[in-house]
């Protein structure tokens, strides 16, 4: 697994680029991103950041055999700081100080419907493919999924995908408002730097605007951290009860 930075012309590209596991994350790539978006934070020529997968697909979710290990003993402190090092990566990159958009190519699962959740906007395939899928394998989605789902898409959609398991294609996802815009899949790259460079062009006013959004504009109620812990017992409940039921 490699998590790829390429800056230029004040737009910082991380790219996912694991091709065997279409773009898995696992606890080591998971690191790798934070420490990543580190680098993107501190670069104060950045003022705006992609975020994407390689070979043509976003994100499959968590490694299943992460998933896996933590059902073995969701009490055992070092299982469960490997589920929580994927967590970390994407609260990494929804807390980075630059506007983030999310290129969506391919398949985004699972964690990885987290990931393109956590950023700021979201530009995507008209043929991509979005599930979030827990509760089809038998898991509680987790990392605050319907704190970050419901931000964008109301309850009614929130409860479609995350708990029916209703898998939503680019275009749909655009209609709901899960993403600013669908596009052909081979402009999906382009136009998200299209986006991205009218924030690079002054990076300071970028990151103060970005400031003033987040605390002007996410809603009241549960926070996302909160949502995060408050869902993670019911989590690691659900993958202890899928590996003791196999």
């Amino acid at each position: 697994m490699t998590i790829d930075l390429t800056v230029a012309d004040g737009i910082a590209t991380i790219t996912i680029d694991s091709p065997k596991t279409r773009n898995a994350l696992n606890p080591t790539s998971s690191r790798q991103l934070v420490e990543v978006c580190d680098q993107v934070a501190a670069d104060r020529s950045v003022g705006a950041a992609i975020v994407r997968g390689g070979g043509g697909t976003f994100c499959s979710g968590a490694e299943r055999e992460v998933l896996a290990r933590a059902g073995e003993d969701p009490a055992d402190p070092e299982r469960f700081a490997e589920l929580g090092a994927v967590y970390d990566a994407f609260v990494r990159v929804g807390s980075l100080p630059v506007p983030t958009i999310a290129a969506v190519r391919g398949a985004a699962v699972g964690a990885g419907v987290n990931l393109l959740l956590a950023t700021d906007l979201r530009v995507v395939a008209t043929d991509a493919r979005i599930l979030a899928g827990f509760t089809r394998i038998g898991i509680h989605p987790g990392g605050g999924h319907f704190t970050l789902l419901g931000r964008l898409v109301g309850r009614e959609a929130a409860a479609a995908i995350g708990m029916f398991g209703v898998e939503v294609s680019g275009a749909r996802a655009a209609q709901l408002g899960l993403a600013w815009e669908a596009v052909d899949d081979e402009a999906v790259d382009a136009r998200a730097r299209e986006l991205a460079a009218s924030a690079a062009r002054d990076p300071e006013l970028s990151r103060r605007v970005l400031g003033s959004l987040r605390a002007e504009l996410d809603p009241p109620g549960v926070s996302w951290p909160a949502a995060l812990e408050l869902e993670r017992g019911s989590q690691m409940w659900s993958l202890r009860r899928r590996a003791t039921t196999k």
